[in-house]
Parts: C-alpha cells; structure tokens; sequence
C-alpha cells in the first residue's frame, strides 16, 4: 500500500499573501503546502482522505488517473471545499464518487454543493454518493477501514486507520477508546498546527508524546501551519522515526 501526502498545510493562521515570515519566503518547495490531503493506494483501489480546496491541483501534480472512494474526516472547508472537481473522474469511470461521512458532514456537503443533489441535474455537474461511516470497521472496495472518533475543539471528526497506518488531522484531543483503536499501528500520521498550544489543534509537543504513546514504528507530522517554523529547521528537532511531512512525500506501508 503506497501513502501519498498531497497535501500538509492549513488555512490557519495570517493568510500567506500577506506574510513575510522566513516560511513564507522560503524556497525549500518542502515549506510550500497545499491544504492537508492524502492518498492511498494498492494495486486495485484508490482512496482519498478528504479533499480540500487544492485537490484538482494535487490530483493533477500526482497523474492520479482514477478515484475510488473519499473519505472525509469532518466537513470545515479546507477539507471538502475541491470536492466538486471529482466530475473529472466521473467522466473517466463514468461512475459516481463513493463519498463517506458521516450524517452531519452529509449534510454540510448537500449544503455546500445543492446543485449536486437537486431534482434537476444539469448536464456534466459532478456525481457523488454520500454513505455513512459506522462506528465500526467498514469495507471499501475490499479495504477495510477502522474510524478512529477524535475531537477537534469541540466538534467530533474522524481519523481512519487502514491495516498498519492511521491517519489523524485536526485533532486536540484523543479518547481513551480511540487510542485502543491505534496501537499496534505501524505508520501513524498525527496533525501539529504549531509549537505553541493551539485551542483546537494540538501542538509539535504534544503531538509528540501522543506518538510516543501509541510507539509506532515511524510517524509523520501534518496540518502544519507556517508558525511551526522552517522545514530544515524543525525536522532536526524532532525525535528519531519522527518526520515532518511535506506536499508529495510517499513511502510504502507493508501490511
């Protein structure tokens, strides 16, 4: 199974067009990042972990030539603002996008994208099919998924975990029961926004005992704002099997 970060940003923060700090400035492409995003992929199925306002432009950097399935951890627009872009594979499969959520999350994208879901469909709108995420481990074309329930500030999102990788963003919080569902795991990706304590985000720190605590065998950071500091920087920092993930980093997860 290949992993693929398409994208390790945020919308958090000074918006870049009005920033001059070192990050914003730097010409390291790993201190340019597109609003988080993953893919995953085996010889038969693609999956995607939401998708942002960037996805057409990642799809396209990666030449992913078809989509299975979305899943998508909870419904803020930096995680399904690019979802009407899925009519591209439509027209290639010529098939509706398999999209789970969850029923609130559902909502918010019939909300966001009416005219998907209207009585009359316009010709070449894209097509999608809202299914639910149970409480419990879920088939998708022949992958199984565990959700992983966390807590963004106050609202209640999903992380996934797929075989040996887990994939956790937007989180400040992580429930016991939720935990039980993550040891073991071999690749974990958890989300640090900054250093600094953040009200709905956790930070590098306690990004980092969270990893030591479930000890997989290797960890990547993500949902990173330009506050975390210069890529080169911050990765010496941090602990052995621990990375700082960057926009097209892949590696493959054996099962």
């Amino acid at each position: 199974m290949k992993i693929t970060f398409l994208g390790t940003g945020t919308s958090q923060g000074v918006p870049v067009i009005a920033c001059e700090c070192p990050v914003c400035l730097s010409e390291d492409p790993r201190d340019k990042r597109l609003r988080t995003s993953v893919l995953i992929e085996t010889a038969e199925v693609t999956l995607l972990i939401d998708a942002g306002p960037d996805f057409r432009q990642q799809m396209l950097r990666e030449n992913v030539r078809k989509l299975d399935a979305i899943l998508i951890t909870h419904e803020h627009k930096d995680h399904i603002a690019g979802m009407d872009d899925v009519r591209a594979f439509n027209h290639k499969s010529q098939q509706a996008v398999d999209v789970f959520a969850e029923e609130r999350v559902q909502k918010a994208i019939r909300r966001e994208f009416s005219y998907v879901f209207s009585e009359y469909q316009y010709p070449g709108i894209p097509r999608m099919r809202l299914l639910d995420i149970p409480d419990y481990s879920f088939n998708v074309k022949g992958i199984d998924v565990l959700p992983v329930r966390v807590r963004h500030m106050n609202l209640e999102i999903y992380g996934f975990r797929i075989g040996n990788f887990a994939y956790i963003t937007d989180a400040n919080y992580i429930p016991e029961q939720s935990k039980e569902r993550l040891f073991g795991v071999k690749y974990l990706v958890i989300n640090a926004l900054r250093k600094e304590k953040h009200i709905s985000h956790f930070s590098l720190r306690e990004a980092v005992d969270f990893i030591r605590e479930i000890a997989p065998r290797k960890a990547f950071i993500t949902h990173i704002s330009h506050q975390m500091g210069l890529h080169s920087k911050v990765s010496e920092e941090l602990p052995q099997g621990i990375v700082l993930a960057y926009d097209g980093l892949s590696f493959e997860c054996d099962d």
